[in-house]
């Protein structure tokens, strides 16, 4: 049997924290420059709208927005990929202003929601070893280290940083 209800108890969770200040969407075509002006300010390597276009029409791609009272620019979006029984987190930012909030939790409890209807085994991502806040998160959510890319991020300095990859089953218990 697929966990399915308590992530409901853990969204209504959160929506009793964050109140009905903060309403989660799917990211749709309207939001493409929103989420690529968040990615700018998140990553070095930043995508474009047109980037989020192309990767909204692939097969199994999916993605939401987070926004205040549900209106005006996104917050934060994520945008993730399903392939058979396993899926994988493509990317996922906050605008800066609003980082601390959970609302990167909050959009990771959505993903985790479709991904459960979907019965789909396993969530996959990458995470900057030096991104505590991220990594904070990822750890709260169950996600374990399966792996590890060396220098895989490379920093406006020149220094190279790993990439963590994590997992976290989401199949029977």
């Amino acid at each position: 049997m697929y966990w399915y209800w308590p992530l409901s108890w853990t969204l209504s969770f959160w929506e009793g924290v964050l109140g009905a200040e903060w309403t989660v969407a799917p990211l749709g075509p309207a939001d493409l420059d929103a989420a690529a002006s968040l990615h700018a300010v998140a990553f070095r390597q930043s995508w474009s709208g047109d980037e989020f276009a192309s990767l909204l029409l692939q097969p199994g791609t999916f993605g939401y927005t987070v926004r205040r009272n549900g209106t005006g620019r996104p917050q934060g979006i994520v945008l993730a990929r399903q392939a058979a029984d396993e899926a994988e987190i493509l990317t996922i930012a906050v605008d800066p202003a609003a980082r601390g909030r959970g609302l990167g939790r909050l959009l990771m409890d959505n993903v985790l929601q479709h991904l459960h209807a979907e019965r789909v085994a396993a969530l996959f991502l990458e995470v900057e070893e030096t991104n505590a806040a991220a990594l904070a998160l990822y750890r709260r959510l169950r996600f374990e280290e399966v792996g590890r890319r060396p220098a895989y991020y490379a920093g406006p300095d020149g220094t190279r940083t790993s990439a963590l990859v994590l997992k976290r089953g989401l199949g029977r218990l």
